[in-house]
C-alpha cells in the first residue's frame, strides 16, 4: 500500500495527515489548530480523538514549517506511519501501556487514602501520615501527565483542561500539606468526619483523599477514552488486515510465490480455493463463487468467470482462478476503503466546531468562577477552609473532558461501524446533510437495475411457438458479443450452432441455423430483407427485437435492464424514514417507467431522457424549490449531478468519478445500503447531539452548586469521572447499530439511537 500521509491536490495545495502528540483534551487540539491556520496559506482541521491534523497547504509552506509550529506550541508533530503492523497492537497491550499502569497503581494506593478519611472508624492514631504517604506518589507521578501539560500551557500563557485538573489536584495536596505540618491537623488522635458541604468542614480538614482519588477517576477517564478509541479504530484496522499477505504469481507457465505488495499493474497470478485474492483484477481464467462478505457485507457468493472484475481482499470460495492485476496499491478498493474511513474520522461536523469553539474560552472562565468563589466565600463567611474547598470543586467538577470526547469519540464509532456495514461516510459534515434531506434521486441503471440486460418476453409470430422463436434467436445471438445478444443467448436453453454469422453494426446480425436463414434486430433490418414487420408488436418500456427465419417474420424477442431483488423494499424502506424517492435516468421514458412500476416510483416521479447537465438540472430544480436532495449514481454520468446535491451517495460498484465526487459511498452495489447509510449517519448525529447536551448539563448544572458549597472536591471529581465514561459509553451504543436490509431487526437502531 502506498504511504497516504501526502497527497498533491490539482489547484497545487498539498494535503498530509499529522500524528500529534502531547493532546490531552480537546483544548489542545483547539490550539493546535489555531496556530496551523496562522500559516498563510495553511488551512488545518486538528481531532482529539484520533490525534491528528489533517493539513492542506501551499506550495511556499514546507512539512518543517508545520511541525516546527506545532511543536513551537508545546506539542509534536510526526507524520503517520504509512503502513499498520501488528507490532503496533501488541504495544496496546496493558502491560506495555504507560497510561494503564499509573491507573493500576493510583488505584491501589488511593482506596486505603479514601476509606481512612471517609471513614472515622478507620482512623487509628496517626492515620493521617500514612495517607499522606500513600496519596503523595498518586498525586505526583499518577497525575504526572496532566501536572506536565499544565506547565506546557503555561509557558505559553494558556490554559486547558489540564490546567484545572493540575490545579486542583496541587491545591488539595498543598492545603493538606500545610493543615499537617503548619496546622493542628498533624496532631495524633486527629479525627476528620466526611464533610457534605463546603461551609461545614473544620480548619483541621485534610483533602489527600480529594487529590488522590480526583487522579484516579480522571486516569480511568483517559484510559477508558483511550480504549474508546482503539474499539473505534478496530473496523479501520481490520480492513486494513484484510489484504493477502502473499500471492501466486503466474510467469511463463510457472508459478512462484512473492508478497502480494509487489504485484504490478497487469501482472497475472493464481488464486486457489480458500485463498485470498491478492488485488484488484480481472479473471483471465477459471470459474468460481467469490465471498465478499468481508469487504462488501454481501451474505451471498457472487459467481465469477472469464471477464468477471474481482477485489482484493475477498476470497476464492470455489474453483481455480487466473487473474489479471487491474489496480494495486493505494489504487485498489481496499486501499480506497480505508482512506475513506481515515479521512472520515480526521474532519470535524459543525457540531463539534462548536463544542470546540465553547472550550477554548471555558477553562479561562472556570479559573475566573473559581477565584470568584474563593473571594465570595471568603469575603461572607470569612472561613478560609470553606472558601478553599468550594474553590476547588469548582475546579475539579468544571473540568470539559465529556464536552471534548462528545462529537469525535461518537463519529470514530459511528465511521467505524459503518465500515463494517459496507457504508463509507467521506466526512463528518455529512452526518449534518442527512438529518435534513428530504428527497432522494434514484439512478436507474447500475443502481436501482442491474445494468445488464434480460429476456423480459416473447411475442411468436402466426406458425412460430414461443420456445421455437427463442431457439432461433438465441442461437443466432450466441456468437455475437452484444449485450442484447448475450441477454437472448443467456435465456436460450439448448442452442444450436450456427454458420455463416455475420454482425451488421447498428441493426442486429443474420446467420444459418440448422440450414434456415435467421435475421435477428431492428425491425429496419428485416424490412431492408423483404420482410414485413407488423409495428404493433414494438414495445416503448423494452428493447423490441424482430427476429425472421427464412424471409419470414417469427416474432418480437423483448429484452429490458433487470430491476435488482431489493431495491423495491430498499425504496419502500426510504419512504420510511420520510424521503421521497424520484427515479432519474437518461434512459427513455418508456423503460423508465416499467422499472417505476416495478420499484413503487410513481410516474410523476420519473425524471427519463436526461443528460448528465440534465441530471445537474433536475438537482438544482428541486432545490430551488426548497427540497434537500440526495442522489444515489453509480456513473461517470451521475458524477455532477452527486456533488451538485445536498448529499451524493456513490455505488461502491460504480465509477471511480462518481466515487469521488460523492459524500458517501456504498460498497456493496444495492440499493439497501443506502437506507443503511441514511440511518446509519441520523443514528450518529443524534448520538453526538445526546452528548453534547449530557455535557453542557453537567457542567451548567454543577458548576454552580459546587460554587455555592453544595458539591464537596471528592463529589466534584466523582461527577466529573462519570461524565467522561458515559459520553464514551453512550457513544459505543452505536457499535450496536444493524442494518435492517440484511434481515436484522430495527431494535439495534433504536438503541444505537
Amino acid at each position: 500500500m502506498q504511504p497516504q500521509n501526502a497527497a498533491r491536490s490539482a489547484v497545487g495545495l498539498s494535503v498530509i495527515e499529522l500524528s500529534i502528540g502531547g493532546m490531552t483534551c480537546a483544548t489542545c487540539a483547539g490550539r493546535v489548530e489555531k496556530k496551523l491556520n496562522k500559516l498563510p496559506g495553511v488551512t488545518a482541521s486538528v481531532n482529539f480523538a484520533t490525534e491528528t491534523a489533517h493539513v492542506s497547504y501551499e506550495p511556499t509552506v514546507t512539512l518543517d514549517d508545520l511541525v516546527a509550529t506545532v511543536v513551537a506550541t508545546g506539542y509534536t508533530a510526526t507524520p503517520p506511519e504509512p503502513e499498520v503492523t501488528e507490532p503496533a497492537d501488541a504495544a496496546e497491550t496493558p502491560e506495555h501501556d504507560p497510561l494503564f499502569q499509573r491507573l493500576v497503581g493510583s488505584i491501589a494506593l488511593s482506596i486505603p487514602v479514601v476509606l481512612l478519611s471517609m471513614i472515622p472508624a478507620l482512623q487509628f492514631p496517626n492515620w493521617q501520615w500514612a495517607a499522606l504517604t500513600l496519596a503523595a506518589p498518586v498525586v505526583t507521578w499518577g497525575a504526572w501527565p496532566f501536572h506536565r501539560a499544565a506547565l506546557l500551557n503555561a509557558r505559553h500563557a494558556t490554559a486547558t483542561m489540564d490546567t484545572l485538573i493540575s490545579l486542583g489536584v496541587a491545591a488539595s495536596f498543598l492545603w493538606s500539606l500545610y493543615a499537617l505540618f503548619f496546622g493542628d491537623a498533624g496532631m495524633t488522635g486527629m479525627r476528620m468526619r466526611l464533610d457534605l458541604f463546603a461551609g461545614s468542614v473544620t480548619e483541621q480538614h485534610l483533602y489527600l483523599e480529594v487529590g488522590a482519588a480526583l487522579t484516579t477517576f480522571l486516569l480511568a477517564g483517559r484510559w477508558f477514552e483511550h480504549r474508546a478509541k482503539r474499539t473505534a479504530g478496530s473496523a479501520l484496522r481490520a480492513l486494513l488486515h484484510l489484504g493477502a499477505k502473499q500471492a501466486t504469481l503466474l510467469v511463463d507457465g510457472k508459478e512462484r510465490t512473492v508478497p502480494a505488495a509487489q504485484l504490478k499493474v497487469g501482472d497475472v497470478f493464481v488464486v486457489r480455493p480458500g485463498e485470498k485474492i491478492a488485488t484488484d483484477g480481472v479473471v483471465v481464467e477459471g470459474a468460481s463463487a467469490v465471498d465478499a462478505s468481508m469487504l462488501t457485507g454481501e451474505s451471498v457468493p457472487v459467481e465469477v468467470g472469464p471477464g468477471s472484475d474481482v477485489v482484493g481482499a475477498t476470497v476464492n470460495a470455489g474453483g481455480r482462478l487466473i487473474v489479471r492485476a487491474t489496480r494495486v496499491g493505494a489504487d485498489t478498493q481496499l486501499a480506497q476503503i480505508a482512506k475513506l474511513v481515515t479521512e472520515a474520522q480526521s474532519g470535524k461536523a459543525p457540531v463539534q466546531r462548536l463544542a470546540d469553539r465553547i472550550s477554548a474560552v471555558f477553562v479561562p472562565a472556570v479559573i475566573l468562577i473559581a477565584l470568584g468563589t474563593f473571594v465570595g466565600w471568603l469575603a461572607v463567611t470569612g472561613n478560609v477552609t470553606a472558601a478553599f474547598t468550594a474553590a476547588v470543586a469548582v475546579l475539579i467538577v468544571a473540568c470539559p473532558c465529556a464536552l471534548g470526547l462528545a462529537t469525535p469519540t461518537a463519529l470514530l464509532v459511528g465511521t467505524g461501524r459503518g465500515a463494517q456495514l459496507g457504508v463509507l461516510i467521506r466526512g463528518p459534515e455529512v452526518l449534518e446533510s442527512t438529518r435534513r434531506v428530504d428527497t432522494i434521486l434514484l439512478d436507474k441503471t447500475g443502481t436501482v437495475t442491474t445494468g445488464v440486460m434480460a429476456l423480459a418476453g416473447l411475442s411468436p409470430a402466426e406458425g412460430f411457438t414461443a420456445e421455437k422463436l427463442l431457439w432461433y434467436a438465441g442461437s443466432l445471438e450466441q456468437a455475437s458479443e452484444h449485450p442484447i445478444a448475450r441477454a437472448v443467448a443467456a435465456a436460450t436453453p439448448d442452442l444450436s450452432g450456427v454458420d455463416e454469422f455475420t454482425a451488421l453494426p447498428g441493426l442486429g446480425a443474420s446467420g444459418v441455423v440448422d440450414g434456415r436463414t435467421v435475421l435477428v434486430g431492428r425491425a429496419a433490418l428485416l424490412s431492408d430483407n423483404g420482410v414485413t414487420v407488423p409495428e404493433s408488436g414494438v414495445r416503448e418500456d423494452m428493447t423490441s427485437v424482430a427476429v425472421a427465419v427464412d424471409g419470414i417474420f417469427a416474432g418480437w424477442v423483448y429484452v429490458a435492464d433487470t430491476v435488482k431483488p431489493t431495491s423495491a423494499d430498499a425504496i419502500a424502506a426510504l419512504r420510511r424514514e420520510g424521503l421521497r424517492p424520484v427515479l432519474l435516468t437518461g434512459d427513455a421514458a418508456g423503460p423508465a417507467r416499467l422499472v417505476a412500476e416495478q420499484v413503487g416510483v410513481p410516474a410523476e416521479d420519473v425524471v427519463a431522457g436526461v443528460l448528465p447537465a440534465g441530471k445537474v438540472d433536475a438537482v438544482r430544480e428541486l432545490q430551488q424549490r426548497g427540497a434537500v436532495v440526495a442522489m444515489v449514481g453509480d456513473g461517470v454520468n451521475d458524477a455532477a449531478a452527486l456533488a451538485a446535491a445536498d448529499l451524493g451517495l456513490a455505488m461502491g460498484t460504480g465509477t471511480d468519478a462518481a466515487i469521488e465526487a460523492a459524500d458517501l459511498t456504498l460498497v456493496r452495489g444495492d440499493l439497501t445500503a443506502t437506507v443503511d447509510a441514511i440511518r446509519l449517519s441520523r443514528a450518529t448525529l443524534r448520538n453526538i447531539k445526546q452528548n453534547l447536551f449530557w455535557a453542557f448539563a453537567y457542567n451548567l448544572v454543577l458548576i454552580p452548586l459546587a460554587a455555592l458549597g453544595l458539591v464537596t472536591p471528592v463529589l466534584a471529581g466523582l461527577a466529573m469521572a462519570f461524565s467522561s465514561i458515559f459520553v464514551v459509553l453512550n457513544s459505543l451504543r452505536l457499535f450496536r447499530f444493524k442494518s435492517d436490509s440484511r434481515g436484522y431487526s430495527r431494535g439495534g437502531s433504536a438503541a444505537a439511537a
